[in-house]
């Protein structure tokens, strides 16, 4: 049990959870659901957001947006966006997790000005998108590349992690492919500090290559791991 416990002290897994017959203990099987019951609440959490303009999908509401992911991808009618030719544009979209979105995205996004060594364009609010929508948001502002800041799936040991997706030239029709992306963005997870480092490394890749996703191989040094 001694090796157990040390176990449970570097992570946040459910591990060593211990038993009562073949069973869990109680404290463990409510801890369980009140973590699932969290991961829920954070998929249909609002919050506020900071960005210079705001955007919508093409998703009514939120109940249309976690049916139609295909409508999360593309932009309402009728937006008109200011245009920002080879800048790297910002979106801080809700996506699963507005309250992880509002947590983490302005941190992430200050600590990454001084480090990037391009224009940066207005940044963007996008409400009920997903990933693809900073494709649309950055061919319409004739963007060289687009970073999406946007809510992770919650889990049941972090309902507030943040991804953060590099696409270059972006435009509709980009694939998965085609982006890099860094994730785990929380305490306890990558801090902003390091997730503006691994954004201003990548960008700086896709500038010298012209591209992003598989054709860019992440060969940025690790931080070593810290001791105990």
């Amino acid at each position: 049990m001694s090796n157990a416990l040390e176990l449970r002290r570097h992570t946040m897994a459910r591990v060593a959870l211990g038993r009562v017959g073949v069973a869990q203990p109680t404290a463990a099987h409510l801890a369980f659901q009140a973590a699932h019951a969290q991961a829920r609440d954070a998929v249909w959490s609002e919050a506020a957001l900071i960005g210079d303009l705001t955007v919508r999908s093409q998703a009514r509401d939120r109940r249309e947006y976690l049916l139609r992911p295909d409508l999360g991808r593309k932009l309402a009618e009728g937006i008109v966006l200011p245009a920002a030719p080879g800048a790297l544009v910002f979106v801080v979209a809700d996506g699963l997790c507005a309250t992880g979105v509002a947590a983490q995205a302005p941190a992430v996004i200050a600590a990454a000005r001084p480090l990037l060594g391009m224009a940066i364009g207005p940044v963007v609010v996008a409400l009920q998108a997903r990933v693809a929508l900073g494709d649309a948001i950055g061919e319409a502002m004739g963007a060289a590349a687009v970073a999406v800041l946007i809510g992770e799936r919650p889990g049941l040991s972090a309902q507030d992690s943040l991804g953060l997706y590099l696409t270059w030239a972006p435009r509709i029709g980009r694939s998965d492919a085609e982006r890099n992306c860094i994730s785990n963005i929380r305490p306890g997870g990558l801090s902003a500090l390091e997730a503006a480092q691994k954004l201003a490394w990548l960008l700086a890749a896709a500038q010298g290559l012209g591209a992003t996703g598989v054709a860019l191989k992440d060969d940025m040094p690790a931080t070593p791991l810290l001791g105990p």
